[in-house]
């Protein structure tokens, strides 16, 4: 085959194994959203303990794998009088922590390839690892001091009145029609909802599995050599690059998820390292936030234009705390270097990692702060 028509046939298989991929990961989150809304939305009205809020945040978040989704549902009780805004705050730096559930889980998808998987899982849980030092530091100040509410709440006043829109992602204009004509086939063939969910999280996972492990192998013998040079040269020397890289393409695609589970496969192949992806993540994180502003503007609903602010607020003050001071931020890099040793040395840890931070101990501690 020539030279150059090889490498147009593996750029339209990357192109069609990534729409595969983020495909398995609409199918998913719907699959989730399935499973979880009902649970989640009954979950956020049950508490006015923001400890107990903050766990819930991280449950309904990785339930239902969307901090949009969480957000909406928190604006709405707000709005209607089931929430004070205090008590939302924690719920929202919750979420925080739970929407990283599904980068997390797309690492997993290199768990049969040791060192992919070593770099798969760092790249994903650098995410997560920075989004709990953050609600370390923030969330004892917000109880102290209220920081994020009364800036928030300034901020909302001074913006009330001002037009908003709602972006339209590309992304899930494109993967919509695929998502839903599944959904349709698995009622068809299940006649049953929860089994529908279930078919839609196995064959999401099928899915998951087999695009990753071809987006690798293409991508590793068609740019991995003259990616390596530009990522290094761009990304690595001038890290403000790729925040705002992370920042734009968030806005675009309106999901944080979908950035960083892009990043994963970059990652495992060798072509990024887990501190050029960083940067990256840290931008997304800010850009999902600011969707969710523009959207509130339209709302015209004054709670929700506060709890986007104090999302964006949050977002924002983590990063400037952490980011710009080399020692803080080498902290979730070695973390989840660290932890990305350990998993691909004993894979079962990440399972356990998983099930544990995302599932198992929110729910238990939501338990016992409702038995105590």
């Amino acid at each position: 085959m020539n030279k150059r028509v090889e490498i147009v046939v593996k750029i339209l298989a990357v192109a069609g194994l990534l729409y595969l991929f983020l495909v398995s990961i609409s199918l998913m989150g719907a699959a989730f959203k399935g499973f979880g809304k009902g649970f989640a939305e009954n979950l956020i009205q049950t508490t006015s303990n923001p400890f107990v809020g903050l766990f819930i945040g991280i449950l309904a978040t990785s339930l239902v794998q969307s901090s949009s989704t969480t957000t909406s549902v928190v604006v709405g009780i707000v709005g209607a009088g089931g929430l004070t805004v205090g008590n939302a705050i924690p719920i929202i730096m919750g979420a925080n922590i739970g929407t990283t559930v599904t980068n997390t889980l797309v690492s997993l998808g290199h768990v049969s390839r040791r060192d992919e998987f070593r770099r798969a899982i760092s790249a994903a849980t650098v995410h997560d690892f920075f989004n709990l030092i953050c609600v370390a530091v923030l969330f004892p100040i917000e109880l102290a001091t209220g920081y994020l509410q009364k800036s928030a709440t300034y901020m909302s006043t001074v913006f009330t009145g001002v037009g908003g829109f709602k972006l339209t992602s590309p992304i899930k204009l494109a993967t919509k029609p695929t998502v839903e004509l599944i959904q349709r086939a698995a009622l068809f063939v299940s006649g049953a909802k929860l089994a529908a969910y279930i078919i839609m999280t196995v064959l999401s996972l099928v899915l998951l599995f087999l695009a990753l492990y071809f987006i690798v192998k293409v991508m590793k013998s068609l740019v991995v050599n003259r990616a390596e040079i530009v990522l290094d040269n761009v990304i690595s020397k001038r890290p403000v690059l790729g925040l705002f890289a992370g920042l734009a393409f968030t806005i675009i695609v309106q999901s944080s998820s979908i950035t960083t589970s892009l990043l994963i496969p970059l990652v495992a192949a060798g072509i990024l390292t887990v501190e050029a992806a960083f940067p990256i993540t840290i931008g997304a994180n800010i850009g999902t936030t600011t969707t969710a502003i523009l959207a509130s503007f339209a709302t015209g609903n004054p709670a929700a234009i506060i709890i986007a602010f104090a999302h964006f607020l949050f977002n924002l003050t983590g990063t400037v705390c952490i980011y710009p001071i080399k020692f803080c931020r080498m902290i979730p890099i070695y973390l989840a270097k660290a932890f990305g040793d350990l998993a691909a040395e004993k894979r079962r840890y990440a399972a356990f990692y998983v099930v544990g931070v995302f599932f198992l101990v929110p729910t238990l501690l939501i338990i016992i702060s409702k038995l105590f």
